[in-house]
């Protein structure tokens, strides 16, 4: 299991060196140094700050010189460069992001898992029955329903026509951290978490259903049933554990893609995230954050899929052989 882990952090390494090379290239090969050291600076910037930052990123300087810079401060100094605009370090403008996201994230996988597979397990048992339908077609409208259009209804529902009527429940827009209050932070997130995870559940419904249905047609599923085996304990213990590998592959990408911004939801609910100051900075031409938000966005569908292959060790141990 060890030497497992090795290899898919190595591997993992290798992907974020390669994913920073082409950061590299996309923001500052490309565009050549003149234009990134005035896009750094900002337009109203005066000659002599373009010049500086030219000189203290090494603009001026052959390219490997210029990217064994990069690197350095990013892997050694943990330097995600200066933001001009707003004058302060681009990790504190991501510092301040970062935890409303994660909070956004975490909270709407568990629903959006707790919810797809309960259901996905149900239709699989229930196949042909009224179960199974009233779960499919339920899947497949939420699957259709794009998320601002989600998001806009329960905030008209849960928060306009409740507010007009007195009732007082959730806000209308924008984040409270839980430092500060958490229970304000609770009633500011349900909604975010209610509106993906009903979107995204239905597809983790429709990967259960399938995967049970597979499964439960093998050899060994029958076995346990003749040696009589509790009916809950042949779908839960046995069955369910061999159907979830799709489920968890699925669940790596949806979850690292959410802690790279969920733009739509942040929008609709007003909550300063990654992918909302990524829409910010794209608006304002803030090139150091737009390449921070890439870098985050890129090490957490990395660090995910580490996670993934771990949980695919564990679910498999075959896995662990290749």
């Amino acid at each position: 299991m060890l030497r497992f882990l090795i290899r898919r952090i190595a591997l993992g390494a290798f992907v974020m060196l390669a994913v920073t090379l082409i950061i590299f290239g996309v923001f500052f090969v490309g565009p050549g140094p003149a234009y990134v050291a005035r896009r750094l600076a900002g337009r109203e910037a005066p000659q002599a700050t373009v010049d500086l930052i030219r000189h203290r990123l090494l603009l001026d300087r052959p390219l490997y010189v210029e990217y064994l810079h990069f690197l350095d401060r990013l892997a050694l100094h943990h330097d995600l460069g200066y933001d001009y605009f707003h004058q302060q370090p681009v990790s504190s403008v991501l510092k301040q992001a970062w935890p409303i996201t994660a909070s956004l994230a975490v909270g709407a996988s568990v629903l959006w898992l707790l919810i797809g597979v309960l259901s996905g397990v149900l239709s699989a048992v229930k196949r042909g029955s009224i179960w199974d339908r009233l779960v499919t077609v339920s899947a497949l409208v939420f699957y259709s329903v794009p998320a601002f259009v989600l998001g806009l209804l329960l905030l008209y529902v849960f928060y306009f026509r409740l507010t007009l009527a007195g009732i007082h429940l959730f806000p209308g827009q924008g984040y409270t951290y839980f430092t500060a209050s958490p229970i304000k932070w609770l009633e500011g997130l349900v909604l975010p978490w209610i509106t993906l995870a009903l979107i995204s559940a239905a597809a983790y419904t429709r990967l259960t259903r399938g995967a049970m249905l597979d499964v439960l047609g093998e050899d060994y599923i029958r076995t346990a049933r003749a040696k009589g085996l509790v009916e809950r304990r042949v779908i839960y213990r046995h069955a369910l554990r061999s159907a979830l590998t799709p489920v968890v592959s699925q669940f790596g990408i949806d979850l690292a893609s959410l802690l790279g911004g969920a733009v739509l939801t942040e929008t609709v609910f007003g909550l300063p995230g990654l992918g909302y100051t990524a829409v910010s900075s794209i608006e304002q031409q803030d090139l150091p954050v737009i390449m921070g938000i890439v870098i985050v966005a890129a090490a957490a569908v990395i660090v995910a899929n580490i996670f993934v292959d771990l949980l695919y060790a564990v679910l498999d141990p075959r896995v662990r052989l290749h």
